[in-house]
């Protein structure tokens, strides 16, 4: 077993996926999101979903260009963790998984995600992403937020498909997503809480599309409008706290199991949750105090002194707040599933929170 990973029971037994065979992908996918399935049928039903998405991705963005849609592939076999077709896949599992609607609203998901990377990378001026050049340093800055612009349009497309509520709550998704970015490029307001505001940044950002996710699921997969709205408070419960979680392994992990080399958003000047903290203290201990000083002169290119300032931050009172924070919201977000019935399913939901909260303690 790779440290920080639960192996789904399927991967450990020989269950297969759709097609009737083993879906290594897939179990790979979950297995690095620490959900865990042990009941072999509702693990041969989420991974026939991931399995259906693949191939739906790739399809969905192919154009009459083949310009197009070599761009717009770029990320989709880049790969990535699934995580929103993998909530749209457990949340239709209290309803019925088969639907024929179920893997579309799971592209959907993936599709509006994809696009928002593109943009993102154009914004943070990234070379990489996934492991592979970034779209705007492969080609250039406007082709990569006009393929961005492509996904978003295939996407609306799809949902189309599924019905006019798919439509709308697909739009009020992506104007959240955009309202959680001009927020976070606007930064805090005079007078506002830095912490609020990074706060509603990620549940603008990342927990709201989370949310749809798991609310498409049940939407699509049949389950009742209280178990909809069960799965999509989760969802945006469970998506802040994977994202915070993710800051604090940025500075609390010894090697790249964030998925980016540690150290990387206090290099960059990224107010993350353990730095917000450690600014608004006000321990007066020599190394607090030290380490506001370092923290107040931005981004610490210095190599010595950002060396400094992550070996005083995983010391800090503020990281343990912040590990505090994020077993709050893996705790809340448990607490959303009590409307729904116990059951592998549920345990999966359940199990994400297990994993959330320890893999930073």
């Amino acid at each position: 077993m790779v440290e920080g990973v639960v192996i789904p029971a399927g991967e450990r037994s020989g269950v297969v996926g759709s097609g009737g065979r083993r879906s290594r992908a897939g179990t790979s996918q979950v297995g690095a999101l620490g959900v865990h399935l042990t009941d072999p049928r509702v693990e041969a039903s989420v991974l026939g979903v991931l399995d259906g998405v693949e191939a739906e991705l790739r399809a969905s963005v192919a154009s009459a260009d083949p310009f197009v849609t070599e761009a717009a592939r770029h990320l989709v076999e880049a790969g990535g963790k699934r995580f929103r077709p993998l909530l749209v896949a457990l949340g239709a599992q209290f309803g019925d998984p088969t639907d024929a609607q179920v893997v579309p609203a799971a592209v959907v998901m993936e599709l509006t995600h994809l696009a928002t990377l593109y943009h993102d990378d154009v914004m943070d001026e990234a070379a990489v992403r996934r492991g592979a050049p970034s779209a705007n340093s492969r080609w250039t800055n406007s082709v990569a937020i006009l393929v961005g612009d492509y996904l978003f349009a295939r996407a609306a497309d799809l949902a189309a498909d599924l019905g006019t509520e798919a439509v709308r709550l697909q739009a009020r998704t992506f104007a959240r997503l955009v309202h959680g970015q001009i927020a976070e490029t606007v930064g805090p307001r005079a007078g506002e809480d830095p912490v609020a505001h990074y706060l509603h940044v990620i549940a603008e950002k990342t927990g709201s599309l989370i949310a749809t996710s798991a609310r498409f699921g049940g939407m699509f997969g049949g389950a009742s409008a209280e178990h909809t709205e069960a799965l999509a408070g989760y969802g945006e419960t469970i998506g802040v706290a994977f994202q915070l979680s993710d800051d604090l392994l940025d500075i609390a992990s010894e090697s790249v199991q964030s998925g980016k080399t540690p150290g990387t958003d206090l290099r960059e000047g990224v107010p993350t949750l353990p730095v917000l903290y450690a600014r608004a203290a006000d321990d007066s201990d020599a190394a607090s105090v030290r380490l506001r000083e370092i923290l107040a002169t931005g981004p610490l290119v210095d190599d010595a002194l950002h060396a400094e300032a992550l070996g005083l931050l995983r010391e800090s009172p503020a990281l343990k707040r912040a590990r505090e924070t994020v077993r709050s919201y893996a705790e809340d977000a448990r607490s959303q599933l009590a409307p729904l019935p116990q059951g592998p399913a549920r345990g999966a939901l359940e199990s994400l929170c297990d994993y959330i909260a320890d893999r930073t303690s």
